[in-house]
Formats: structure tokens, sequence, C-alpha cells
């Protein structure tokens, strides 16, 4: 084995991807499985989102430290203060819970091709990263199919907490993975081992073969390539937070909440006619496709306008580019957002004749917005369409709804959702386009003896295809259950967190 550490690793390039099925690989992460080879990001990601924005701060004045002690000393001794930084003191739940709603979506857009090429063709697939085992597994296993994580082990304290230090043998680097290849496999060794630097080749000279990964600009793979989509995902950041990503965000951040301040509060008690020409002044991109239908006539009911929901402002982005004020229900609202809401919302009970008699209440008074999916989703998806609103009338009007955001997502299940459009208004420039579609034909509706569960579907793919988005069967429920750990009932308080 002395002998193997002298070994010279052909490039990956070179590596076949035929007949591995019955073979087992084991691979690094940073610089191998994952183009970026800085796992800064996912650090920095866990320490704003299971930590604090002052943890966050800490973590990127850290950043030249620990750069030129990577560089000069020790990569142990690197990673262990990026470690204590981020992890110290927090709840190993919370950590867990970023680990499976946040990261993902990000390592997913980190993937390295040629390295997938390879790993995905082998009937057994393990990591080794000096990365914190739990920071790694729930992306690991749930997107690249990895059978086992084998990464750097956290102290835990007996409360439950991160104490902030490895536990023995330390930070996996070299010789302790090397060491750790040993501990799981014995005599058993991989057939194949992947890195991208000197101190993966003690691993790798295991290994019946070993190939590096070259340290050459490529594109990640795309995402849809991965075993599994990523549709659900939590978190306020829309970029990797590299440390120049992450210092433009925390230098614009004060300039993005005077920002949000303004555009909310000037436009609150303005027309929304008036409100339409204040976006483009206040640099909020607003698209309006298709056509808005009229309002409604004396001693007619009002239409029901069914959208996709991207944010909290749908309804009122919607009354914006119809150019008056709507109604609007929703599942769940503060007491606060409801004084200041500019249109009228009222929050669904959850109980069906209790909701239908609201909603049939409301259209008597006009046009109103239900959002069917019951929760909002970043991703091109469309989630489960509530059938209750095609029974109520026969009026239905899609809309399909589409948002950019280049700094913050305006959405949030951990989190106060009351910040949640002061989030998205923070972004330099938000974007929402919004398209009318043709009044759904009166022989595809509740009335001409379809079914409300066949409406709901109909409407979905309409408003799928139109967007272009994915429809699927997910609900609320799911969402929450994946990002949460809760069934998404969320009361209603002073201050609302779910």
């Amino acid at each position: 084995m002395v002998m193997g550490a002298h070994r010279r690793f052909e490039p990956i390039s070179k590596c076949s991807s035929d007949g591995r099925s019955n073979q087992t690989v084991a691979a690094d992460l940073d610089g191998t499985l994952l183009v970026s080879r800085s796992a800064f990001p996912y650090f920095m990601l866990v320490a704003l989102e299971a930590g604090s924005l002052i943890r966050a701060l800490l973590l990127l004045t850290s950043v030249p430290f620990v750069y030129f002690t990577y560089i000069f000393f020790s990569e142990s001794v690197a990673i262990q203060t990026f470690i204590f930084i981020a992890f110290a003191g927090l709840k190993i739940r919370d950590i867990e819970l970023v680990s499976s709603a946040v990261l993902p979506k990000f390592y997913a857009e980190d993937v390295h091709p040629e390295t997938w090429r390879v790993f995905n063709s082998f009937g057994k697939r393990y990591i080794i990263t000096a990365s914190p085992r739990i920071m790694v597994e729930n992306f690991a296993k749930n997107f690249l199919g990895a059978d086992k994580v084998i990464g750097t082990e956290l102290e835990v304290s007996k409360s439950g907490r991160a104490t902030g230090f490895a536990k023995k043998p330390g930070v996996l680097v070299g010789e302790h993975k090397k060491a750790a290849v040993l501990r799981e496999f014995g005599g058993d060794l991989p057939d194949l081992g992947l890195g991208d630097s000197k101190t993966d080749h003690d691993f790798m000279s295991l290994c019946k073969e070993g190939y590096m990964v070259p340290r050459t600009k490529i594109e990640p793979l795309p995402r849809n390539k991965l075993l599994s989509p990523v549709i659900f995902h939590e978190g306020r950041l829309v970029q990797r937070p590299t440390p120049i990503v992450s210092l433009l965000t925390f230098l614009w951040m004060p300039i993005g909440i005077v920002l949000s301040l303004i555009r909310v509060y000037v436009n609150v008690p303005l027309p929304e006619k008036i409100v339409r020409y204040n976006y483009k002044i206040m640099g909020i991109k607003l698209v309006v496709k298709g056509t808005p239908p009229p309002p409604p006539k004396a001693g007619q009911s009002g239409v029901l306008l069914v959208c996709n929901h991207r944010t909290i402002l749908d309804p009122v982005v919607t009354a914006v580019a119809l150019g008056r004020k709507i109604s609007c229900v929703t599942y769940s609202i503060s007491k606060f957002s409801e004084l200041i809401s500019p249109i009228k919302a009222v929050a669904l009970s959850r109980e069906r004749e209790k909701d239908a008699a609201h909603i049939k209440s409301l259209l008597e008074e006009g046009d109103l917005v239900i959002c069917p999916e019951g929760t909002t989703c970043r991703e091109p998806f469309l989630l489960r369409f509530s059938a209750l609103f095609a029974e109520l009338t026969d009026r239905i009007v899609p809309v399909a709804i589409h948002t950019k955001q280049s700094v913050f997502y305006g959405t949030t299940v951990r989190g106060y959702k009351f910040f949640d459009p002061y989030f998205f208004f923070m972004n330099p420039m938000p974007t929402y386009e919004i398209t009318f579609l043709n009044q759904l034909p009166s022989e595809l509706t509740c009335r001409a003896g379809k079914s409300a569960i066949e409406v709901a579907n109909y409407i979905q793919r309409v408003l799928g295809g139109t967007l272009g988005f994915e429809c699927t069967n997910l609900t609320r429920k799911d969402k929450y259950s994946l990002m949460a750990g809760t069934d998404g009932q969320v009361a209603t308080k002073k201050k609302e967190k779910s």
C-alpha cells in the first residue's frame, strides 16, 4: 500500500462507465462530485438558516483567515474553523431541517457532469468527504443515490446541540479519509476511487482504480439529470452564497430593506391603476399577457380567478394587473397583514361548508382570486389543485403566474411569513408575469356534468402548459412535512411563524 500512495492517477475523462453495475465507487465531494472546490457556501447556508444573520456575518469575516490557513498550514484546521463558526450551539434538529430543505437545491446546481457520468454507473456508491455527514447525507442519498456518506462527525451535547467540534479522529482529510475507508470496507475495498486533490490520494490508493477530477472550468450538470427533481426548497437566498455573493448580499440588504418598505407602504393606499405606473418607477417589473376579464355588470356575480401560487403577493399583483379592486381567499393571514392588505383578504377555515359559503358570498361582491394549490411552490411544478372552487361557480378564469427574483425568495415555511412580501420587494428588480387565459367554456364546468376533480385537474394542466410547469399530485401537507416536519396547519397569531 505504501507503493500505492505514489500511483499516478489519470483524469476522469479516461474512466469508462461501462459494466460498473456490480462494482463499488468511493468519491470525494467538493471539487469531485461537485464543481465547486469550496464548501463555504453550504456552511454559510447552515449558519444563516439554522443560525442567525450575525453568525453568517462572522463566518464571512473568517474567510481570509480560513483560506490562508487552508493554503499554507492545514486543511483540517481550516475546515474545523468553518465547522465551529457555522455549527457551534445549533440544535441538531435545526441542522437536519436545513440539510433536507435548503441545501439540496444548491448542491443540485453544483454537480460535476463528468464525475456524475461515472458515479451514476456504479451499483454501490459511497461518498468520502471532509464536510459534516449531517450536512451532506440527505442530498447524497436522495439525489445522487449514495448508499452511504462517510463524513466528519459532529460532537453533540447532552442537550442535543452541536458543540462545534468534530468527533475523533477529527476532520476527514488525508490519512483520516484512508483510515475511514479501511474501517468501512475492511478487505473488500472499493473498485474505484475518485478525488480532486493530493489529500485524496491516500484513500484513492486503496482502490483498484483511481481517477482525478481536473481543476478546469466546466458547467454544472442540469438539475433534471439527477435521480430526483428538486420540487420543494426553503431558505431566503436565491444564489449560491460564495464569499463574493455573500458580501454583495449583505451590502445590498440595508438598501433593499429601505427600498422594500417604500415599495410596500407607498402603494398600499393608492388605486390599482396608479400602482401599476408606480411599479415602473420603483423598479418592479409587471408583465401582463392575455385579455383580463371585464368588471362584473350590475347584478352579476364576479368571476373566479384561479391562479397557481408563487408568493403571498399573487392576489395583490393580480388586482394591479386588472386595474381594480378584487377580493382573495387564503389559508392563513396575520391580523396585521390583513389590516394593511390593499385588497380584501379572507382566511379559509378548512371547514368545507363554511369555506364554500365564504367563497360564494365574496363572488356576489365581485371578482375573487383563489390559489387552489394551498401553498406556494418556487420551482416549475404545480401542486395538486383542491377541487372545492369548481363546485361554486361556472365563471372561472385561469390565471398563470410566474415570478423572478435575483437575491431573496419571498416565501418561507420555517421563517416568519409576515416578512414574505418585504423580502420579495427587497430584490433589485422583482418581476411578476401574469397571463390571463380565456374563461373556462361552460361545457367544461360542473354545471355541464363534469366532476369538480375533473375541472380542477383540467385547469391545473392548462396552467402547467401555459407556464411550461410540470403537474404533480403533491400537496401542502407534503411540502410542510418535508421542510418543517409539520402537517402544514398554520395558526394565525400576531406574529405568524410556521
